[in-house]
């Protein structure tokens, strides 16, 4: 899983969320932040409404909330849903001795991302894409 930091670097990059259920997210307040939440629709389902989406919160006696709205919340994407998002950019991810690696292309240059854990090395790889685009 990625750290809370990367996740919130990526979303202040410009990665938007589609909540969908397996995925994992926090709710974005200093006091909720050891918390994580998945999504099911048993006990977590997202709403969509005209005014935005909204993550209601079923059969959870033990917390004194119904529903967060979407931007409000944190998205702690998986290591296969940031490797989709970096699309044809990607080339390889290797092992290496301290953790590993993640190759993208971007504009025909090749780049490495390193990191201990293979998501926390496929974020970094897509912040770089993210801020490349935004240029």
């Amino acid at each position: 899983m990625i750290s809370t930091g990367l996740a919130r670097r990526l979303r202040d990059a410009g990665l938007r969320w589609t909540p969908a259920s397996g995925d994992r997210f926090q709710i974005d307040r200093a006091e909720l932040d050891a918390e994580i939440f998945t999504i099911s629709e048993l006990t977590i389902e997202a709403h969509q409404y005209p005014t935005g989406t909204v993550l209601g919160f079923n059969g959870t006696t033990e917390w004194a909330l119904d529903s967060v709205e979407v931007d409000d919340t944190l998205w702690l994407p998986r290591e296969d849903q940031l490797r989709d998002l970096l699309r044809g950019s990607f080339r390889r991810l290797d092992r290496t001795d301290d953790g590993y690696r993640v190759t993208i292309a971007i504009d025909g240059a090749e780049q490495q991302h390193e990191s201990v854990s293979a998501p926390e090395a496929y974020g970094l790889a897509l912040l770089a894409l993210l801020e490349r685009t935004r240029e």
